[in-house]
């Protein structure tokens, strides 16, 4: 980089989502920066996002239903024993950490798992390899472009809301209404007396009502901030590379595949976490309390 201008807009083109929303002046299309994007407010939608989750989703649907295609009872090919050993590590930690009974958990725990693995995997891509192949593909020099789909808060607190989603539907399910609203009211403050179990029912709800909602928001702030801290290091490094000074460059490389090693161990980590706290969430559903 030049200078630290020019260093500054790099970073800040590099995490600015491709978006698509309508603009007062101009009426839909995409956002040129960072400042027509807010303008377009809440119904404006991240491309690159969607893009990248739908594509990375049909990925591991494709490789999944190869495998069962070719699953065999005799000897068992590379892609058949992976899938194998995945399914078996997914099943365990539904066996030790759900404790209802449901045919759909193991499944969704799998799909969380690979989704959002494939997704931060992408991080491991070369910050700009990605945003140079949406250039030449459209023709703009300025268009910006991110790929790592956990990166965007607007991706991650989606897939927590449609856990919570399921935590609210397995929580009256199996609790019924009463049941539901018993848990949210008569907890974890308790008593004999009627006149103060009524006047404890609102204490009760808020540290209830604060525990559930805390929920949603843990699991996609979680993952969002570890995948923006570590894509923000690659970034900070690829700055390194245009600095101009050769020894500078030099150390870019080392910090490049040292992050790039310890990253995996990230994106693996954050997808394994993802998926054990919709585990527990949702066996916490099935719980009844009586």
């Amino acid at each position: 980089m030049a200078s630290e201008q020019t260093a500054s807009a790099y970073i800040q083109h590099h995490l600015q989502n491709l978006t698509f929303g309508h603009l007062p002046t101009s009426g839909w299309g995409f956002a040129h920066d960072a400042a027509q994007a807010k303008e377009m407010g809440f119904w404006a939608f991240h491309v690159d996002t969607l893009g990248w989750s739908v594509a990375l989703g049909l990925i591991f649907i494709l490789i999944f239903r190869m495998a069962a295609k070719k699953a065999t009872s005799g000897q068992p090919g590379a892609l058949q024993n992976f899938v194998e050993v995945l399914i078996e590590f997914v099943d365990g930690s539904v066996k030790d950490s759900f404790h209802g009974r449901s045919a759909v958990i193991a499944p969704l725990a799998l799909t969380i798992f690979v989704w959002v693995f494939l997704m931060n995997a992408v991080d491991l891509v070369p910050v700009d390899w990605i945003p140079h192949l949406a250039m030449l593909a459209t023709g703009d020099s300025h268009i910006p472009f991110r790929a790592v789909s956990t990166t965007d808060p607007n991706a991650t607190l989606g897939m927590a809301l449609s856990v919570f989603a399921l935590i609210i539907f397995y929580s009256i399910k199996v609790k019924g209404v009463g049941g539901f609203i018993g848990e949210m009211t008569l907890h974890p403050f308790g008593s004999k007396n009627i006149f103060l179990q009524a006047l404890l029912i609102p204490v009760n709800f808020l540290l209830e009502f604060v525990t559930l909602i805390a929920k949603p928001i843990s699991l996609a702030l979680r993952l969002f901030g570890n995948m923006y801290a570590g894509e923000l290091v690659f970034i900070l490094i690829a700055v390194m590379f245009g600095s101009g000074l050769l020894w500078l460059s030099g150390l870019g490389v080392v910090l490049q595949w040292a992050w790039a090693v310890f990253h995996i161990l990230i994106i693996t980590l954050q997808a394994f976490i993802f998926m054990m706290l919709t585990i527990v969430y949702l066996s916490m559903a099935h719980e009844e309390n009586h």
